[in-house]
């Protein structure tokens, strides 16, 4: 089920973009089975599995790659496999007899994709480094904030997931394509640099145009414009705002019960302070869910501000079925939608010695080579 139904993946389990690309593949359709380590170190946030949301959907086995056979192994599976997922520092996957030349020796239609914050090569290659640090060199994390204030970090939504996971998912369904008609595999080297870098595109566009300026807080988008932005309610909740075309700005100013001469005009910046204002104490007068049943469903182009609870319960979400429950756990479902290859509810987190080897590598290995490595002591 799903549109990547048949495509089969290897994941090198790992931390940050690799697993959240293994679960968007794994969404989709593909068969992921992830090779994880016997006994996996603690990182980040210490929950329970099912907790760990990046896990799901996929089969693990655990190997301990410093073996000569459970690198073996990974090997016979990548000649089955149409990609590989590894996230390691690089030189690592090549150190351990996993690198690229050693799985297209086996399998050259083999798509290699590798995920990390600088990059393959580069003076700071080989260095430490987290999404923060990441966005910050690509001049994304400058851009976001308020005007006087330090840059705020935009989670790391920006550069693990958006500039480094999604674009080493592109980068890799693309190679697939491409060795269908060529039969030849490739290296995918996705940095988180390189995709943060991309997705500011417009704005290197609007900067060389004259349309914005280096400063934060000051811009259209940024919080500068006081059409754009988020204001606080009665109740200390939020909403946002952001009509900035002239017939949706009307649109907000008539539901608010202001007429078009009492503000400034919108285009007019130097008086843009004058227009927050008027706009906080409106907002002010009334709660959140006050100001939704006014302007929501509106072309005031508004929404209120909600928890991650609350939007799994906000109607057009819940109509949308853009949230489910897997194993007792409110979580994102799948995306995009597909009319025709649905891809199923994907199955919750299972840690490699919950699972049976038959099960984890069936469609990978016949069940008289899974005993046999069961006896030989690679498999649990």
């Amino acid at each position: 089920m799903g549109p990547l139904a048949g495509v089969r993946i290897i994941e090198l389990a790992g931390i940050g973009p690799a697993p959240m690309c293994a679960m968007l593949l794994a969404d989709l359709g593909a068969s992921v089975l992830r090779i994880d380590r016997p006994d996996p170190p603690e990182l980040g946030f210490k929950r329970p599995l099912r907790f760990n949301l990046l896990l799901r959907g996929r089969q693990t086995i655990a190997l301990d790659l410093k073996q000569s056979a459970a690198r073996d192994l990974v090997l016979e599976l990548v000649g089955k496999a149409d990609g590989l997922i590894e996230g390691f520092r690089p030189g690592v996957t090549e150190r351990l007899g996993l690198g690229p030349e050693d799985c297209f020796a086996r399998n050259p239609r083999l798509v290699y994709g590798r995920i990390t914050g600088w990059g393959q090569q580069g003076p700071l290659a080989q260095a430490a480094g987290h999404d923060l640090n990441y966005i910050a060199l690509t001049g994304a994390l400058h851009a976001i904030g308020r005007e006087g204030q330090p840059p705020s970090p935009p989670l790391n939504v920006l550069g693990d997931y958006a500039g480094g996971s999604l674009y080493l998912a592109v980068g890799m369904l693309a190679a697939v394509i491409e060795a269908r008609t060529s039969g030849k595999g490739q290296v995918i080297d996705a940095a988180v640099v390189d995709g943060t870098a991309h997705l500011m595109a417009t704005f290197h566009g609007l900067l060389a145009a004259g349309l914005i300026r280096e400063e934060r807080g000051v811009n259209l988008m940024d919080s500068g414009a006081p059409f754009y932005d988020c204001y606080a309610c009665a109740d200390g909740r939020f909403i946002s705002v952001a009509p900035i075309e002239g017939r949706f700005f009307a649109e907000l100013l008539r539901r608010l019960g202001i007429e078009a001469g009492e503000v400034p005009p919108q285009s007019d910046r130097s008086r843009w302070p004058e227009l927050r204002r008027r706009l906080a104490e409106t907002f002010a007068t009334r709660t959140r869910d006050e100001w939704c049943a006014v302007l929501e469903g509106s072309d005031a182009c508004f929404a209120p501000v909600l928890t991650m609870e609350e939007a799994a319960r906000h109607p057009h979400m819940r109509a949308r079925q853009t949230y489910v429950e897997i194993d007792g756990v409110v979580q994102p479902a799948p995306a995009p939608r597909f009319s025709r290859s649905v891809p199923k509810t994907p199955a919750p987190p299972k840690p490699a010695e919950a699972q049976d080897a038959v099960e984890a590598l069936d469609g990978w290995l016949a069940h008289e080579r899974v005993e046999a490595l069961r006896g030989a002591g690679v498999l649990p």
